[in-house]
């Protein structure tokens, strides 16, 4: 071999006058290095792209062949280049065959973040131990030394650039699997990690790589956030009406998304932009899904108490178990976002519970209005159960007219039933005669003249709403009856 490239020096010294002998020489250079060891460093790479190998062990064991045995091989042929006078001609060839051959490491779609990075360290650790391709800077004359340099900055530029498309697409395709709508959430700490372990990986290696790639990392959480509200509103528009699971998966998603937010903004370089950026994705995407599943709750409950108090199972009670069993799943319950959709809900059961116990078919029997009230009962104590291990403590502030009515209902005495209506009137300021009327045709046992009593202290304490808060009976619509009990209109 070094006969073969002491006879090749040779006959390009003859030729050193033709045109174009410096091209002919770069070439007949190169092709002798990638005829020596360059066929095993090829033959390296094809391995490592077919191996597999998740623990790097076999590129850092490549990468310190090429420290360890190739460069000094080269460099100890650049003697005879150099008594000849083409020091740095094949100096030049050198690097230009590692940069080949890095950038072909570098380009392979198998390899990982955290293999590119090893490529980027080693490049590093070369660069700055002064090791400039083949040659040490004692061999060569000193302007020489800016080839060296020239291809290191290369490779690291070219690595750097491998480095964050690998970041941007490893971390898309984590938050995609992370966050996907028919799967459970996942925890906070593992999307966290998703976002900041490459982002501390390359802070081992270098600090200004480390905000590069933290960058990327950031804007490839934006890209996936717009992404994401476009499969929500996909979602939101499907012809088969979602079930409430999804929903609520989807708004717990939310949840997780801006808690890690949130977290971010405190270990990462955030700016106001980007700030800006994620609550608007995040507000429009909880302001739907918040929407669509309550519209999606009233439609449920308002046809399943359609007929609640004429049959002796509606299948009320099984709504409530399904959505009191989703609550207890949903992830982020310490959130305001869970609090003000368990109140929502809340409401929204109350309000069309109410619709329909007020528009129950007037004049029922003495055992109709047993079965009636024992089902209030019943049902309340559900409701009551199910809002609190859902809110604990904070149910307490839950409006509660059923349990008002059920006191004035249950009241036997006269007088006692018009002090318990008193507290219903200062709530409830929108409730009207004709609601009152229908709450008194359940009660079992009331004469025409307590009715009367009970009407004439409404009339007397009734006021008008001077705010729109609580106006839970004001669109409960209830026909008047056409007569009273005792014959009249008046009652």
């Amino acid at each position: 071999m070094e006969k073969t490239l002491q006879l090749c020096v040779s006959v390009v010294r003859v030729h050193l006058t033709l045109v174009g002998w410096l091209d002919v020489l770069e070439e007949t250079i190169c092709r002798f290095i990638e005829q020596g060891k360059f066929l095993e460093a090829c033959e390296q790479i094809h391995n490592l792209e077919h191996s597999g190998n998740d623990d790097e062990t076999a590129l850092k064991q490549h990468l310190n062949n090429l420290e360890m045995t190739f460069l000094p091989s080269l460099e100890h042929r650049s003697d005879i280049f150099k008594e000849a006078g083409l020091l740095i001609t094949y100096a030049r060839c050198c690097h230009a065959s590692l940069c080949s051959h890095l950038a072909t490491l570098t380009d392979s779609n198998s390899f990982s973040f955290s293999q590119s990075l090893l490529i980027y360290e080693w490049s590093i650790k070369m660069y700055k131990s002064g090791s400039q391709a083949c040659v040490r800077p004692g061999h060569i004359p000193q302007h020489s030394l800016s080839l060296g340099a020239q291809c290191l900055v290369w490779i690291l530029l070219k690595t750097e650039e491998k480095l964050l498309e690998i970041a941007r697409k490893e971390v898309g395709e984590a938050l995609k699997e992370a966050f996907d709508i028919g799967k459970p959430p996942c925890a906070d700490a593992a999307v966290i990690e998703i976002l900041t372990e490459k982002t501390e990986a390359a802070r081992r290696v270098s600090e200004s790589l480390s905000e590069k790639v933290e960058a990327e990392c950031l804007e490839e959480y934006l890209k996936f956030l717009e992404s994401y509200e476009d499969e929500v509103r996909s979602f939101l528009q499907l012809d088969s009406c979602p079930k409430i699971c999804s929903s609520l998966r989807i708004l717990e998603n939310c949840c997780l998304l801006r808690t890690v937010w949130h977290k971010l903004i405190y270990i990462c370089s955030v700016s106001t932009e980007q700030n800006i950026k994620v609550n608007g994705f995040l507000h429009r995407m909880e302001d739907d899904i918040m929407e669509h599943f309550l519209q999606t709750i009233t439609s449920k409950v308002k046809e399943t108490l359609k007929d609640h108090f004429k049959k002796c199972d509606s299948g009320f009670d099984h709504i409530l178990e399904s959505l009191n069993q989703s609550f207890l799943t949903f992830g982020k319950k310490k959130t305001d976002t869970y609090e003000a959709l368990i109140k929502a809900v809340n409401a929204i059961i109350i309000t069309e519970y109410m619709q329909a116990l007020l528009t129950t078919p007037r004049k029922p029997s003495a055992m109709q209005r047993r079965r009636i009230v024992n089902k209030i009962e019943e049902d309340h104590r559900m409701m009551q159960a199910i809002f609190k291990e859902c809110l604990g403590p904070a149910a307490g502030s839950l409006k509660d007219p059923v349990k008002a009515i059920l006191e004035l209902i249950q009241t036997s005495d006269p007088e006692g039933m018009k002090i318990a209506l008193l507290p219903i009137l200062k709530e409830f300021p929108d409730l009207r005669k004709e609601h009152l009327s229908a709450v008194l045709d359940i009660k079992d046992v009331l004469s025409r003249e307590d009715r009367a009593a009970l009407l004439k202290t409404f009339h007397d304490n009734c006021r008008e709403s001077e705010t729109e808060a609580n106006l839970l009976f004001a669109d409960i619509e209830v026909k008047p009856r056409k007569y009273g009990l005792c014959g009249c209109l008046c009652c």
